[in-house]
């Protein structure tokens, strides 16, 4: 389990002997940029310019850095929770099918945004940070870029290069 009150990210282990949680880190530190990126790339062809770029950046294509490796579980949870501890990016943009993207904002996006940022990573929309969004509905969705701080940063700067999304 990781837990957050705005002080810090802490890390807890379930100990099944005693029926408690112990403690395994006191302040977890998100790499400021890390080795992995996690993105279906089935949904490549429906994905913006932009996320088209970065995605091929973040896979060496460009030729300009070392490659990250992809690890895509599945999961939102399991892919944001190795990315968190190793360092990394995840990816869920929104596409021509879903150009809000499929996450949602009060329950998933919002809720890790807060422990990226609080573990010193980032999270963002691909248009501002996931944190400055006020809903207008409860099942609001959204896009959503979290992780290392450089590696968010990095994806946001390339969206607004090429689809001109975040300028003002």
């Amino acid at each position: 389990m990781v837990y957050t009150s705005g002080h810090g990210v802490h890390g807890f282990t379930l100990d099944p002997s005693i029926g408690e949680f112990l403690l395994w880190s006191a302040d977890i530190r998100t790499p400021e940029s890390g080795k992995y990126y996690s993105v279906n790339e089935s949904n490549f062809p429906r994905w913006s310019a932009g996320y088209k770029k970065a995605v091929s950046a973040l896979k060496g294509a460009d030729g300009k850095g070392p490659a990250k490796n992809a690890r895509y579980i599945g999961s939102l949870v399991a892919d944001f929770h190795r990315n968190l501890i190793a360092g990394g990016v995840f990816l869920y943009p929104g596409d021509a099918k879903a150009p809000q993207g499929k996450l949602r904002l009060l329950y998933e996006a919002a809720p890790l945004a807060f422990v990226a940022e609080q573990a010193g990573g980032a999270a963002t929309n691909g248009v501002g940070r996931i944190l400055d969004i006020e809903p207008t509905e409860l099942h609001q969705r959204t896009p959503l870029v979290i992780g290392s701080r450089e590696d968010v940063a990095f994806v946001g700067r390339t969206l607004c290069e090429v689809d001109g999304v975040g300028r003002d």
